[in-house]
């Protein structure tokens, strides 16, 4: 049967059908949006001027700063701009690059967060032999394999949906395209497609969420045979992953762990991963964080220093 497709573009119902409310939330998001981009970019100049990049750890965040700046910007922008716009559209391709961009990013994020686990557990576990297997070579292995990952992810949940026949109506019940809101559109049987999502991105983010849990429950258990010192420095770092990964993968479950079903509710656990923790991120890496602090105060006080120095010459 030839495939009938009416629909060129999409309309979003947006989070707020509110004027008044989208008007405050445009302030609002937009001061997130800001958040997230500064936020994660000072974190990425730090590494990189601050030279930290030869350290695994930060090798890795630099990355997961990186992906938080892209991964919010597939949908933050676009929503910004739609609280103030009546008629919010999007058209069928940009519909579909907006899914692919979701879970690229978002699967990349899940595979950052899953390899810093590992390098936490090598540094604290295996210290003496960490340089050894955690070396310059295989981390950009490890790194490239998260990006590829995250690649092979994003382009099975295109391939469910970029095939299907949509003839009407075209309204998302979302403020971006997502799988299953567009599911809910196509104008075929959908019950098979909905059940490999959820297998797929279902296994993803629990199994990732899973995995996670019990790679740092060893660690914390290992903190026994250390110092007083040891302990309270490993601890600083890892309850800054454990926060990020319980806020990022706490809504993630909810979403995509679950039969092919949508609530009203996913528009608002959605801007907890899209967008509150990538802005997050930033300051719980920061804050709690001791040599990432201390990287900025040097870095950017002799900026500064360097900047009066070079003005009381003129």
């Amino acid at each position: 049967m030839e495939k009938i497709n009416n629909v060129t573009e999409f309309i979003f119902r947006g989070l707020f059908q509110n004027p008044e409310v989208e008007a405050a939330c445009f302030v609002v998001f937009s001061f997130f949006y800001t958040v997230i981009f500064l936020g994660n970019l000072l974190i990425m100049l730090t590494i990189f001027m601050g030279n930290l990049l030869k350290t695994p750890m930060y090798f890795f965040l630099n990355s997961l700063s990186f992906v938080d700046i892209c991964f919010s910007s597939v949908t933050a922008p676009k929503m910004i701009v739609d609280l103030l716009v009546k008629k919010k559209t999007i058209s069928f391709v940009g519909c579909m690059l907006q899914v692919f961009g979701v879970h690229f990013f978002g699967g990349t994020e899940i595979f950052i967060l899953i390899v810093m686990a590992y390098d936490r557990y090598v540094a604290i576990c295996k210290p003496l032999h960490y340089m050894t297997i955690m070396d310059r070579e295989r981390c950009s292995k490890i790194l490239l394999g998260t990006w590829v990952s995250g690649f092979l992810h994003s382009i099975i949940q295109v391939a469910l949906i970029v095939h299907l026949a949509f003839c009407g109506p075209n309204e998302i019940d979302h403020y971006f395209c997502d799988v299953r809101p567009v599911l809910k559109l196509a104008c075929t049987d959908t019950y098979v497609i909905g059940a490999v999502v959820t297998d797929n991105s279902g296994t993803v983010t629990l199994g990732s969420f899973v995995f996670l849990l019990i790679s740092y429950s060893v660690i914390l258990v290992s903190l026994r045979k250390q110092s007083a010192e040891g302990r309270r420095k490993a601890l600083s770092t890892c309850g800054a992953h454990i926060a990020v990964v319980i806020i990022f993968f706490g809504p993630c479950v909810f979403t995509y762990m679950r039969p092919n079903v949508t609530f009203s509710e996913d528009k608002m656990v959605a801007v907890f991963y899209t967008i509150i923790t990538p802005m997050l991120n930033p300051m719980i890496y920061t804050l709690r964080n001791a040599e990432v602090k201390n990287a900025m105060r040097k870095l950017w006080s002799g900026r500064f220093s360097r900047t009066l120095m070079a003005n009381s010459w003129k």
